[in-house]
């Protein structure tokens, strides 16, 4: 077996594997339905030397199977969960108020049978919340041991920089890691978001690493979609960006590799990228994934993907890309009638 090499999380002085596991598909509603076989799946990627675990409140019952499957394995894990998605119709069960991240903590501390997270992340931005008060509670919980560092998802770059500039006038604990969507589809991060977490020295967990199923090879131009993900989600089923998978395709032949190993290996050769989430459902799934562990691309192979999908650019945007307030609200981004003309 090939031997995991381990790098830190930012500066938090954390070692992690270059690839985690990520827990969205251990949700018996909407990924794996036997919670048995995702511990096995769990057991097996800690034995090939993944030690990053990363899961959320919203995903479903993930966190309770994660949380039994760590049983007895716990002290070797780095875990990690989110906070803030919404968690039922009272609508301050959500959100990264000081009210809410004290109560969801403790569910999750519950969930998972632990009394730590090694990581705890708000897991979209919340424009709502001050992000002071966000800081000052997850500051709370650092102090108290219940956390031992805190993280973002889905973070603009500006807003990366606010956190940084308030937590460092206040007083605060930081932001130590960023989890944006990065693969070789959606590169938009690189354009300001990387740059930014590398600058405060933030550690990156990168999702969506196979293009959420596009980039398996399962997914082919002018034939049926079988993912599973193409009945709920737009971006798997445009065909310009199946157009593009199929020259990632050429290219990944032409290399003697499989596209999935193609795919993973470009995520985490970018030097701000701490690791890469997996999001492995089944052991098949699993196995086919570590047999790339391995893998080195040369220049030439990221010059050839370059040009296929330029730096710090997106083929399509992804369904669950963070959209701000400004681009949401059409009272944000219209003047009122009466003004709009120039005379």
């Amino acid at each position: 077996m090939v031997r995991m090499h381990y790098r830190t999380l930012g500066r938090t002085g954390i070692k992690v594997s270059p690839f985690g596991l990520g827990a969205l598909m251990f949700a018996t509603s909407i990924g794996n339905p036997d919670p048995d076989d995702s511990a096995r799946i769990i057991h097996k990627a800690l034995d090939a030397g993944i030690n990053l675990i990363d899961t959320a409140d919203a995903y479903g019952d993930s966190e309770e199977i994660v949380g039994r499957a760590l049983k007895g394995r716990r002290d070797n894990v780095v875990l990690a969960t989110k906070v803030s998605r919404p968690m039922g119709d009272d609508p301050n069960q959500q959100g990264a108020s000081r009210r809410w991240i004290m109560t969801a903590v403790e569910n999750s501390l519950r969930r998972l049978g632990t009394d730590h997270i090694d990581l705890y992340q708000i897991h979209r931005p919340d424009p709502t919340t001050d992000v002071e008060e966000t800081l000052s509670a997850l500051s709370d919980l650092i102090r108290s041991g219940k956390v031992r560092a805190i993280g973002t998802s889905g973070m603009p770059a500006s807003d990366i920089v606010e956190a940084q500039w308030v937590a460092e006038r206040r007083g605060l604990e930081r932001f130590r890691t960023e989890q944006p969507a990065y693969s070789l589809l959606n590169r938009g991060i690189e354009r300001e978001v990387l740059p930014a977490a590398q600058r405060y020295g933030m550690g990156t967990l990168v999702w969506g690493p196979l293009g959420q199923g596009l980039l398996t090879g399962r997914v082919r131009k002018g034939r049926q979609n079988e993912l599973r993900r193409a009945g709920f989600v737009r971006h798997v089923k445009d065909e310009h960006r199946i157009e593009v998978v199929e020259r990632f395709i050429a290219l990944a032949e032409e290399a003697g590799l499989p596209l999935t190993h193609l795919a993973l290996a470009f995520a985490i050769a970018h030097p701000g990228v701490t690791s890469a989430l997996l999001g492995a459902r089944t052991m098949s799934h699993l196995d086919d994934l570590l047999a790339g562990v391995d893998v080195t691309l040369t220049d030439d192979i990221l010059d050839r993907i370059d040009a296929i999908v330029p730096p710090g650019t997106d083929v399509g945007a992804l369904d669950q890309a963070y959209a701000p307030p400004a681009l949401q609200e059409t009272g944000l981004r219209r003047r009122p009638l009466a003004e709009r003309a120039a005379a």
